[in-house]
Parts: structure tokens; C-alpha cells; sequence
């Protein structure tokens, strides 16, 4: 009998140990991802809906610009929408993860007419009393394009009417020779799918100065500006932003839209190299500023996975997981959130002095960008697919995962 009692326990600790080391799934993966996003998002969106986004976030900055902290409420919005849209877009059903989008699309929508409500608590500033709006004012529309049906399509006349109007007065914002053109280029665009309309000089004029006036370095990367910087902004703003930009031009048969297919086949290659930066360890190096957006950095890869674009040698299921191993390396160490679940600004924990003037709580919801790839319905491959090794977790236990090539043409 005891003979049996021990053969037993040793079963079980071995079933035990056995499924300690078992890779998750797919479906495992999807539900930590949605959960992270939505523990991310929750805070803006809720109090944003309720009108008490202005009453309720914090504002941590190194800044003593005393606008900083008005137009920081956009940056949060913008941004969550940015990152978040993909997945609402996929709409409401019976099913939980779905019951759970439906929340949130009424979360947005709700918040997006306060947003843009003169008499709500929670109006946003668009205009040029500081350069700012301009900024979150295109991530914003940038997310709403990536929901054509239930965020923009669902918005009630008025509040399109107004958003509109808003979006307008950031014309009177001037933007700077860099990656801020491509803000410019982004809310024109968004104008030209909302109303048929738009200034064309404001949306060429960006597009132009990236792909024909030598901003482009070679192997994927931009300067941003005629200077080249080696930071994360390439992923973060400038190929999504020309990408989806380039998109609107091309569906509607605007002159610069044929420059698109040329853009994706860049992304393409700079999305083979975020996935290679990505340690065995689910780490990444800490360059560049802005490095506090922590996983927002691969905004770039998510767009490609989304848009079922990624490169051949790239595998869906290999990118999910390396960027599943971010997520949790990212929220490791403690002090992300503060006491009611907003984010602080660090790289891996509360870092302040990680960021720049410019950085505030609500610049810090860029890192929602990750989460694109929650677009591609459960039933992909990207979310099927077993678990699979990224590039260099196979390539530090000795397996040979070919040379690494430039891009020497386009």
C-alpha cells in the first residue's frame, strides 16, 4: 500500500514538473495579452466615459511647462485608442472575450463624444495653445481608421461633426521638420476618409520630404529629419504612421499612394530586425529616447502581424511569442501602475529619469501600439500557431538561423 502511495506522489510531481515547463498556447497567450491590454487601458477609457479622465489621472513629468498637464489627457487617449482599435474592430459577440469587447467599444464611444463636448468635463484640447494636440490628435485618428465600424462608424453625427472640428483646428499647428510632419500627413488623411476633403500640401508635404528628399538611410531606416537618429521612433511612429497613411492616398487614387507597396517591403525588413532584438529572455536594449513607451517600441511589428504582412522567414506564431516573452519580462519587476492601475513612467518599473521633459503619464500609453495583433481574430495562425522559438533564443542554444541581410534596394 505504501509502495502504491509513493508511486502516486512520485506520479503527480512529475505531472506536476511536467506541466511547470509546458509552453502556453496560443489561446493562453491571446488571454494574457487581452488581459494586459485591457488592465492598461481600463483607467483611461473607464474615467474618460464618465467624464473624470481630467479629475482622475495622475500627471508625473520631468516638465514645468504649465500646459503640459492639459494636453496630456489627449496623449492618453490617443494613444490607448491608437493601440487598442484593432481589437474592438473585431466587434461584439457571445463569447467572453467578446462580451468584453463590446464594454469597451462602449467605453470609447462614450468617451470620444465627451472628448470633443464643449460642455463635458473631459473636452480635449486640440487647438495651438500648445504644439502637442497635434501629436495625439493623429494617433487618435490613427487608431480610428484601424476601426472604421465600431468606433467611427458607431459615433453619433454630432460627435463626428465635432471631432471633425477639432481635428481641423490642428491645422493651426505648425509642425516641426521631423516626425511631426508625419502628424500633419496623418490628420489630413484621416479628413480625407471622414469627409472626402483635405489640405493637400499638409498631407504631401511629410510624405514627400520621407521618401524623396534623402530622409530615407537605407536598410529600413529613416532619419528623423535629415538626420539620423538611433532610437526607437522608426517603430513607434514613423512606418506606421507612413504606412497607414500611404493606404488612405492609395484608396483614393491619390498621386504618392503608389509608394506604398515600396513602404511595406521596408517595414517588412524592419520588422525582421525588432524581432531580432528581442533577448532569449524577453529583453530588448534600452537606446533612444522615449525608451519609458517600454513595449510600444514594437508598434512597427504588431502593425506588420495585423496587416498579415510579416516577412516570409518570419512566422506569425514566432513573433507572438517573443513578443508574449516582452510583455511578461516587462511587468517582471514591480512598480508599473500605481495604487488605481495607471502606468508610471520607467522603462521596467518607476524610472523617471528614464525619460525626457517632453515624457508625461499620458505619453506613456504609446505602449498600447503592442497590442495590434489582438486584431487578427482568435482563429489565426498568428494566435494557433504551437509555440515557437524566436530568432535569437534559437540562435544562443546553438542553432543556425542564417545570416541576417540588408535591404539594398528601395
Amino acid at each position: 500500500m505504501k509502495n502504491r502511495i509513493g508511486i502516486w506522489v512520485a506520479f503527480s510531481f512529475l505531472l506536476f514538473c511536467l506541466k511547470s515547463y509546458a509552453q502556453p498556447t496560443g489561446n493562453e497567450d491571446r488571454w494574457y495579452w487581452v488581459n494586459t491590454m485591457v488592465k492598461i487601458a481600463n483607467p483611461v477609457l473607464d474615467n474618460l466615459s464618465q467624464g473624470t479622465l481630467k479629475k482622475n489621472m495622475p500627471f508625473e513629468s520631468l516638465s514645468t511647462e504649465p500646459l503640459r498637464r492639459e494636453v496630456s489627457y489627449l496623449e492618453a487617449v490617443g494613444r490607448t485608442i491608437c493601440g487598442i482599435a484593432p481589437w474592438l474592430e473585431l466587434g461584439q459577440d457571445q463569447t467572453k472575450e467578446g462580451k468584453l469587447r463590446a464594454k469597451y467599444i462602449q467605453m470609447t464611444l462614450k468617451g470620444l463624444k465627451n472628448a470633443v463636448n464643449p460642455d463635458s468635463p473631459d473636452y480635449l484640447m486640440f487647438d495651438n495653445r500648445h504644439f502637442q494636440p497635434l501629436v495625439d490628435a493623429a494617433h487618435l485618428v490613427q487608431g480610428i481608421l484601424r476601426a472604421p465600424k465600431q468606433i467611427w462608424g458607431n459615433l453619433d453625427k454630432e460627435t463626428q461633426v465635432r471631432l471633425i472640428k477639432e481635428l481641423k483646428r490642428t491645422r493651426g499647428i505648425k509642425p516641426k521638420e521631423s516626425n511631426w510632419l508625419l502628424f500633419a500627413s496623418m490628420v489630413e488623411a484621416a479628413l480625407l476618409e471622414f469627409t472626402g476633403e483635405c489640405d493637400t500640401y499638409r498631407l504631401n508635404y511629410g510624405i514627400h520630404r520621407f521618401l524623396e528628399d534623402g530622409w530615407y538611410k537605407g536598410d529600413a531606416w529613416y532619419g528623423d529629419g535629415q538626420e539620423f537618429h538611433l532610437d526607437f521612433y522608426n517603430s513607434i511612429v514613423i512606418h506606421p504612421m507612413l504606412t497607414d497613411i500611404l493606404a488612405i492616398m492609395k484608396k483614393h487614387n491619390l498621386e504618392g499612394g503608389e509608394n506604398l507597396d515600396k513602404q511595406i517591403i521596408r517595414q517588412q525588413r524592419l520588422s525582421e530586425q525588432l524581432e531580432r532584438l528581442i533577448s532569449p529572455e524577453g529583453t530588448y536594449p534600452a537606446v533612444g529616447r522615449s525608451i519609458v513607451y517600454r513595449f510600444g517600441i514594437f508598434h512597427a511589428l504588431s502593425q506588420m502581424s495585423l496587416m498579415k504582412r510579416l516577412p516570409e522567414k518570419l512566422l506569425g506564431g514566432q513573433v507572438r511569442c517573443a513578443l508574449t516573452a516582452v510583455l511578461h519580462r516587462q511587468f517582471a519587476t514591480p512598480n508599473n501602475f500605481d495604487k488605481n492601475g495607471w502606468l508610471k513612467i520607467g522603462l521596467s518599473g518607476n524610472q523617471i529619469n528614464m525619460s525626457e521633459s517632453y515624457i508625461n503619464t499620458g505619453s506613456l500609453y504609446m505602449c498600447a501600439t503592442i497590442f495590434l495583433a489582438l486584431g487578427l481574430p482568435a482563429e489565426d495562425s498568428f494566435w494557433t500557431e504551437t509555440y515557437m522559438e524566436w530568432t535569437n533564443m534559437k540562435a544562443w542554444k546553438g542553432i543556425d538561423v542564417g545570416a541576417d541581410k540588408a535591404l539594398r534596394k528601395g
